[in-house]
């Protein structure tokens, strides 16, 4: 009866610390800061038809290879490394998100910030940059 006892105890104080240290991994995500685009940038167009299955197939190859690892493969900032980042990945299937000028994400894309990186060394090709913003235009809810 003790050895039971003891064990019952020995879980539930696992099942304690587990909850806890789920909740600081939560809570240790901060939101994301203001990310000023300038506004020549805003108003940018794509150089390719963001409407174009061909180019949407394409910026979905490239998504897979460079951004579903912390966006995972729908947006939703699910990807296998969100959970070790300082900040939120993102759900880009917001209608916030969404509302973005696609001269927008092409910007914060291609600049990054923080633990995104700088894509317009990643792919180094405008169009295929774009191609990208074609496929995020996808991912809505």
């Amino acid at each position: 009866m003790k050895k039971a006892a003891l064990i019952f105890k020995l879980l539930v104080t696992t099942m304690i610390v587990l909850v806890f240290m789920m909740k600081n991994t939560a809570t240790a995500q901060e939101k994301p800061k203001p990310w000023p685009v300038p506004e020549a940038e805003k108003v940018k167009k794509s150089t390719v038809k963001l409407s174009d299955a061909t180019v949407i197939a394409s910026g979905k190859e490239l998504w897979m290879k460079h951004c579903k690892s912390c966006h995972g493969s729908k947006g939703l900032g699910d990807g296998a490394k969100s959970a070790t980042l300082k900040t939120l990945a993102g759900d880009f299937s917001t209608a916030d998100f969404q509302k973005l000028s696609d001269g927008e994400i092409f910007y914060k894309m291609s600049k990054g910030r923080d633990e995104m990186p700088v894509y317009e060394k990643k792919i180094p090709e405008a169009s295929d940059r774009w191609a990208v913003v074609a496929f995020m235009r996808t991912l809505k809810k």
